[in-house]
């Protein structure tokens, strides 16, 4: 009462002046009442979008090579949400000059990142020594890059030293399964420039050289392709005969199944259970799991692409944010055969 009496007998401009001061205090408690919400909600947004304003190029090969199909969708998707602009610059899995072409000119435009998924580790490795020379950050990622530029070098690797030695180690079970102590072994292999493909070739022979019963007797290089995968096995089989060949390795399951196909074509018996031609892949997809539940195919390796990418897109987020990383990262192979599919069916069973 008596406080409101002394304000009801204040001067008139007394009065004025406290309303205005009243207003100022209160407009002033609601800009800095905006600003913190502001600023809060600013914060959750970058918090979310870390990679806001960031851009990475991913070189790489076409949707049309399965594998590289999973690999551009995972990088792109775990990505893109954080707020990366991500470019996907893609050739066939039959240019790898086309790709050089396409290295140049993402490590011209110098972004934040560049994903390289390379079909010729000889003929990308200039660019990326250039890269180094300029600064731009390259992730090598699956097969290890060229020795002359692998110093300090951002890595994210298959082991393909394993799985060559998994798929030699699902053929010489498989054989022994059907009792076969000599055999002739065709191969069809990923790109044959690619240290990817040399290192899984490195596997098989090691652990082929402990029975040298069996042996390679033919390799062609399908690239990649699971069409051209179909056509050089069904080459060989009309050169071989069928009987010519006891046992098949394509280099992914991709390949390996149009193998599986050919054969049949062919007149050929597949599998353990009918004595027939044993077929192994070595890096896992679905096609590859259902032929080895159909006893068609008789094991595999993991490697499969979902892993791997996932991987790779991390380690690309960690280093985009500033975060230490390893220079170099390696997954870990498995053996995959009938035997544990209840262990890998599922994983090797994304794309």
């Amino acid at each position: 009462m008596q406080m409101m009496y002394v304000r009801d007998r204040a001067p008139r401009s007394t009065r004025k002046v406290w309303g205005r001061v009243a207003a100022a205090v209160l407009s002033a408690a609601g800009v800095l009442a905006l600003s913190l919400t502001a600023g809060v909600a600013g914060s959750s947004a970058s918090a979310a979008k870390p990679l806001t304003g960031k851009t990475v190029d991913l070189v790489t090969i076409t949707n049309a090579n399965p594998w590289a199909a999973v690999y551009n969708a995972t990088i792109t998707g775990y990505l893109r949400p954080l707020g990366a602009k991500v470019n996907i610059l893609a050739t066939p899995s039959t240019d790898p000059q086309g790709q050089v072409q396409m290295l140049g000119s993402a490590v011209a435009e110098r972004p934040n990142l560049i994903f390289l998924e390379a079909l010729d580790t000889n003929a990308v490795a200039p660019a990326i020594a250039k890269a180094k020379a300029q600064g731009v950050t390259i992730v090598n990622t699956d097969g290890p890059a060229d020795p002359a530029v692998a110093s300090g070098l951002h890595q994210v690797l298959s082991n393909n030293y394993e799985l060559g030695q998994y798929a030699a180690e699902n053929i010489i079970e498989g054989l022994q399964k059907e009792g076969k102590k000599h055999a002739k072994i065709g191969v069809i292999e990923g790109t044959a420039s690619m240290l990817v493909t040399q290192q899984r070739m490195q596997g098989f022979y090691k652990v082929l050289s402990k029975d040298p019963s069996y042996k390679v007797v033919d390799t062609q290089d399908g690239k990649w392709d699971p069409v051209l995968s179909g056509q050089l096995a069904t080459q060989m089989f009309a050169k071989y005969g069928k009987t010519g060949l006891q046992a098949m390795y394509g280099m992914a399951d991709y390949m390996a199944v149009p193998i599986v196909t050919a054969a049949q074509q062919a007149g050929i018996t597949v599998g353990v259970a009918k004595g027939g031609l044993i077929i192994t892949g070595s890096n896992c997809f679905k096609v590859g799991i259902e032929a080895i539940r159909a006893g068609t195919m008789y094991g595999t390796a993991t490697e499969d692409p979902g892993t791997i990418s996932r991987l790779a897109a991390e380690y690309g987020a960690k280093l985009l944010e500033g975060k230490k990383v390893p220079l170099v990262e390696t997954v870990q192979e498995h053996r995959v055969t009938a035997a544990n599919l209840k262990t890998y069916g599922a994983i090797c069973s994304k794309a």
